[in-house]
């Protein structure tokens, strides 16, 4: 039986901790300070970062990302085994896995579970159109048909697809239980979500690579404090109160690293700035005067105002950063020093008749509307006339939706494990980038079963957006945080794991 007397027994007498985990294991505990107040705990809901952060202790998937964000096994045995056509992924299960309540994991858990996610999450939902039948292929195994070739399941089955006890699953959850090094003790809305060490955890082998690999949980308790002013985290942590503190200000820098009790961390490549186009209407609909825009702009200007230290931004042309499986050089055009020269021909073969361009920008992400400054300069350099828009994040994100009131905006974004999980890429995304080359790339990219498939399937997708020129990618940008003097382990990723962390003596 899957549940007995036997397995129900209290979380301390369960085994499978390793020697290793046995003698780093501490009675610590790591106080985080993140940037707020999690909506929910239930991830398949709300996959937003503050979630996974605290959620990815708690819980784990099928996959999970390496440090390539290639998807790499975590609660499945191994790499799943595909039928010659692409449609049939056999994914078989680790065995001997417990769950916090003291069950076992098993094939029963993954079906119910995954059911959920392509339910009510939004990656989910995607891959349950293509979904033809999710069964149980013995204890140890699931299989998916699928009724066309998707070569993003393993990368959307490696972030929200956590996997729950089926009786535990349910459409609104009220215990969240999982596999992770951490278990769920308490939580106090806006004070604090208090994980503590499972000791029937059994990790994963291998050596640490982002998130794969060993995890131990060496800290007894792990406390995320919400704390939404940077300031107060920056002070809280120089002062002690915290062991950690995500997202400080760049300017902040200088201060943690001279305080004697924290050092500042750089994650590199946190994310990626970009100016999205109206290719719907408007003057940039013709793809002439797009790339003149590429043309036009200077990225390392762009970067250098909003962040003002080239410690905190890297100017790259592929829109995937170097390290990553994904990066490439392939297809990249008009981007540089700025160009008004070969932009002033490219407006001239697009008949540009003087229509100002609407650059909506905002001051809530202020290297937003630092970059909007400096490419409205370029712009206008060029030949181009430029209406500056500065306006609040939510008018914004409302703005953009009217195909009628905008030209480009700025935003950002995070470099996503599947390449076409890019926003841009999608049809309906502002900017409504639609082109019949685009939807070619797109679907060799879909058929493709094999890792040396989808990377020449996205070399073919960069050389289509850098010609269709939908967007401009500005730049990547770094994040800072910062941890207290005496903790160590900790390894910069872009949700902050603790497993593998000591704390303070």
């Amino acid at each position: 039986m899957k549940k007995s007397a036997l397995v129900l027994m209290t979380l301390a007498a369960l085994a499978g901790t390793s020697s290793l985990a046995m003698a780093q294991a501490s009675d610590g505990v790591l106080t985080v300070a993140t940037i707020g107040e999690p909506p929910t705990l239930d991830v398949m809901q709300t996959a937003t970062d503050i979630v996974l952060t605290i959620d990815q202790h708690i819980f784990e998937t099928l996959y999970t990302y390496d440090a390539q964000w290639k998807s790499v096994p975590l609660l499945a045995a191994g790499m799943p085994t595909i039928s010659e056509d692409g449609l049939t992924y056999r994914i078989p299960l680790r065995e001997g896995v417990k769950f916090h309540d003291g069950s076992d994991f098993d094939a029963k858990d993954v079906t119910a579970s995954l059911k959920r996610w392509m339910a009510v999450n939004s990656k989910g939902k995607q891959v349950a159109g293509i979904v033809e039948s999710l069964t149980e292929d013995g204890d140890h195994a699931v299989v998916f048909k699928l009724k066309s070739r998707y070569a993003p399941l393993l990368a959307t089955l490696s972030q929200a697809s956590v996997i729950l006890p089926s009786e535990k699953v349910a459409d609104t959850l009220t215990e969240f239980v999982g596999t992770g090094p951490y278990a769920l003790k308490e939580r106090k809305p806006d004070q604090y979500t208090q994980l503590v060490r499972f000791d029937g955890y059994k990790s994963p082998e291998g050596e640490p690579s982002n998130y794969a690999g060993k995890r131990e949980a060496i800290a007894k308790e792990i406390r995320f404090v919400p704390v939404p002013d940077a300031n107060t985290r920056v002070e809280g942590l120089i002062s002690g109160q915290f062991d950690y503190a995500d997202s400080l200000p760049v300017s902040a820098f200088e201060r943690v690293e001279k305080s004697g009790n924290a050092k500042p961390v750089i994650f590199r490549d946190a994310g990626w700035a970009s100016m999205n186009m109206n290719m719907k209407e408007g003057v940039l609909a013709k793809k002439e005067l797009r790339q003149a825009v590429q043309a036009a702009l200077n990225p390392n200007d762009m970067m250098m105002a909003a962040f003002s230290d080239e410690r905190f931004f890297s100017v790259d042309a592929s829109i995937f950063p170097e390290g990553s499986f994904w990066h490439t050089e392939e297809g990249v055009a008009r981007y540089g020093d700025g160009n008004p020269e070969e932009a002033a021909k490219l407006l001239k073969a697009g008949g540009y008749d003087g229509t100002p361009i609407r650059l909506l920008t905002s001051r809530q992400y202020e290297f937003h509307y630092k970059i909007g400054e400096v490419a409205k300069a370029y712009l206008e350099a060029a030949g181009f006339k430029v209406d500056l828009q500065v306006v609040d994040w939510a008018t914004l994100t409302t703005r953009r939706a009217d195909s009628k009131a905008w030209d480009i905006f700025i935003t950002h974004s995070n470099f996503p494990g599947d390449p076409t999980t890019i926003n841009t890429i999608t049809d309906s995304y502002p900017g409504w980038y639609v082109s019949e080359q685009k939807a070619k790339a797109v679907a060799t990219y879909m058929d493709a079963t094999t890792d040396d498939a989808k990377k020449a399937a996205w070399d073919g997708i960069q050389t289509v957006i850098y010609d269709d020129a939908p967007l401009y990618k500005v730049g990547n940008f770094n994040a800072v945080s910062g941890v207290a003097n005496g903790v160590s382990g900790y390894e910069p990723t872009y949700w902050p794991h603790f497993w593998n962390v000591a704390p303070k003596k």
